[in-house]
């Protein structure tokens, strides 16, 4: 683990996505956290020693599913394809699909091979899962606030966690798409394979030594989503010190989509695309329901 100093820093941004927005103050004291994220050999250290099975594992519950085709509920998690060719940007089940199979071990189904990626950050892992294991190994998940303030890596408004320019001198310093998002990928400048999460490590880190704060998989934190930051504390005097958010928003999906609410995922991964989801930087975020599980979202630890 790394030792974060903690401190006083702006979160968020107004450049970018709505739900970045407003800039306001913010203190965090010190804490440790991982590395690199978990890796798949680390999580399978977890599964042995407990017998865990994932999310992703269980047979399904039709009563978490309403209305949904019982023939679909079965044990599995989502999975990227890319696409054949360009596509409207609008429908994101026109290159995800639920994959029965799906799972930590085989992340792209059950025919995908499950050797070869011991240091590659674990994927296909529920909030609950990320959860258990952060329990298990002593540790705890980070809160939002956390996870910002050590992405940015001492440097208070860069863009990047490494600075403002995304390829410093034609530099690539995290696992992020090139090309056009969903269809062609370029991870060296020409057509290549389809995209996938790299071995841990295999970037620069920020500079409080992290790697992956950028890029390769999103990361779970314990904060539930919110729509929006809080605005600005009126006064030094009330700037909030390791602000959490324990209680979730009402849903404007409406009381059945509270059944599984939405937990703050930071840092980008390798399908986000400047032209898709420019979320590989420290102030981005999404929303992600606790039940999901796909082949780019994975989480590390703190101990505080």
């Amino acid at each position: 683990m790394v030792r974060i100093p903690g401190g006083s820093f702006l979160m968020g941004s107004d450049a970018f996505y709505p739900e970045e927005r407003p800039v306001h103050p913010v203190v965090v004291d010190g804490f440790w956290m991982d590395e690199h994220p978990v890796t798949v050999a680390a999580f399978r250290r977890f599964t042995r020693a407990t017998g865990y099975l994932t999310v992703a594992e269980r047979p399904v519950d039709p009563a978490d599913y309403p209305g949904a085709d019982p023939a679909g509920l079965v044990p599995g998690a989502l999975v990227f394809r890319m696409t054949p060719g360009p596509v409207d940007l609008d429908d994101w089940r026109r290159w995800w699909s639920y994959t029965p199979g799906a799972s930590w071990h085989r992340p792209y189904g059950a025919g995908s091979p499950r050797n070869g990626r011991d240091r590659h950050p674990v994927t296909q892992v529920s909030f609950e899962d990320a959860r258990a294991y952060a329990a298990w190994a002593g540790k705890e998940l980070p809160t939002e606030a956390e996870w910002e303030f050590a992405a940015r890596g001492g440097l208070a408004s860069a863009v990047f966690p490494w600075g403002d320019e995304f390829t410093p001198r034609g530099r690539r310093m995290a696992n992020t798409w090139h090309g056009r998002f969903p269809w062609e990928y370029r991870p060296a400048g020409k057509a290549g394979p389809a995209p996938g999460t790299t071995p841990v490590g295999s970037y620069p880190p920020n500079g409080y030594g992290l790697h992956d704060m950028a890029g390769n998989v999103w990361e779970w934190t314990r904060d539930h989503y919110t729509v929006r930051h809080p605005d600005p504390a009126p006064s030094a005097c009330c700037v909030p010190r390791n602000p959490r958010v324990d209680t979730p928003p009402p849903d404007p999906a409406g009381p059945a989509a509270e059944r599984f609410p939405r937990r703050v995922v930071k840092g980008g991964s390798h399908l986000c695309a400047p032209a898709y989801c420019l979320r590989y930087r420290p102030a981005a975020r999404q929303g992600q329901t606790e039940d999901t599980a796909t082949c780019h979202l994975g989480f590390r630890c703190v101990v505080r």
